[in-house]
């Protein structure tokens, strides 16, 4: 594979976008980078660091390859790959049109909702008119943090194509890269939405002084439901054990990286949201996320107790301890 055809650009400049940077950059793509305002793209340039996230991770870019001009960048590159958070995804793509991304792959790193109705993959396939076989999806387990930090960690690469899918994981690959593709991507994109809203709960009942015993049904009940809900949503002989299911939700429920997970934490420790939400100062995906996914259950008539917790929790001002202590009843049940 000739690598020198493909021109990828990264959009976004939080932690994950920044760790993408970070193993295209060293597997020598140079890849061309889209970040929000200049005073990043000036710090990035003079300091050779991002001056939000990741700090410790050390960026060589030309300052033709860096740019606030996303039209610009975008006209530059074959490959697209889209690293912005869920809330800010509808915003930062309302002034591009369908012939913008003619072309293009699209590879999915978001992990939330781009609208109640709409995941990433649909968003782009419905308002973009971009070919299914043409978007790639991004799962873990996989945090940026331990990325940045070069530890072994594993990728998953779901996509409609198998020739594309292949092609797109394969410029990942590298020494502490390891990359593995599935042909469902509607199923690993929602598991890796989900499982968001999970680790807020895992980290809600750590915060109330749940054990490790119950964080165990908590976290298998999880699973559970995440089956009952992709098999409605998304209908496909998938296996849970694939790490880009089972995986990706074990390590955002319990990892210390985990965003989710540490603002239910501070939600267990008895945080307001909105306080917790500012002394995190990141975005948390599974708190939006919660609320669409809910209705979603709801408008399908699906029984989700999980999901119902967290959403009663985080937008209707349900206390933890509440909410927490009927949820157990439920758990280790067979009601899905």
């Amino acid at each position: 594979m000739d690598n020198k055809k493909h021109k990828i650009l990264v959009i976004g400049n939080g932690s994950w976008a920044t760790a993408i940077y970070k193993i295209l950059a060293f597997n020598q793509l140079k890849p061309l980078w889209w970040v929000r305002n200049k005073e990043t793209r000036e710090f990035i340039l003079n300091y050779h660091h991002n001056p939000k996230y990741l700090s410790q991770v050390e960026i060589y870019t030309k300052p033709s390859h860096i740019d606030t001009d996303l039209k610009k960048q975008l006209k530059k590159s074959n490959i697209v790959v889209l690293a912005v958070p869920s809330k800010f995804i509808y915003e930062l793509l309302l002034p591009l049109k369908p012939k913008d991304f003619e072309g293009k792959i699209i590879i999915s790193a978001v992990k939330g909702m781009v609208t109640p109705q709409e995941s990433p993959l649909e968003y782009l396939h419905n308002h973009f008119i971009i070919p299914e076989e043409k978007i790639v999806s991004i799962s873990g387990p996989c945090h940026a943090e331990e990325v940045a930090a070069e530890r072994l960690s594993y990728l998953t690469f779901g996509g409609k194509s198998g020739y594309t899918t292949e092609m797109i994981s394969r410029l990942f690959k590298n020494r502490f890269i390891k990359v593995s593709t599935s042909d469902d991507p509607h199923g690993t994109e929602y598991a890796a939405i989900l499982k968001n809203i999970y680790a807020i709960l895992a980290g809600i009942c750590h915060g109330l002084g749940y054990g490790d015993n119950f964080q165990a049904v908590l976290v298998s009940s999880a699973l559970r439901e995440l089956d009952h809900f992709l098999s409605a949503i998304y209908p496909d002989q998938r296996d849970l054990n694939q790490t880009c299911y089972s995986g990706d939700l074990l390590v955002t429920c319990y990892s210390q990286f985990s965003r989710n997970r540490t603002l239910g934490n501070m939600l267990g420790k008895g945080y307001s949201i909105k306080s917790a939400q500012l002394e995190m100062n990141m975005v948390a995906e599974g708190f939006d996320t919660s609320k669409h996914i809910y209705e979603i259950s709801r408008k399908m008539e699906l029984k989700t107790p999980l999901i119902d917790a967290v959403y009663r929790i985080l937008h209707q001002n349900i206390a933890p301890t509440i909410e927490v202590s009927i949820l157990t009843n439920y758990l280790n049940q067979k009601i899905y």
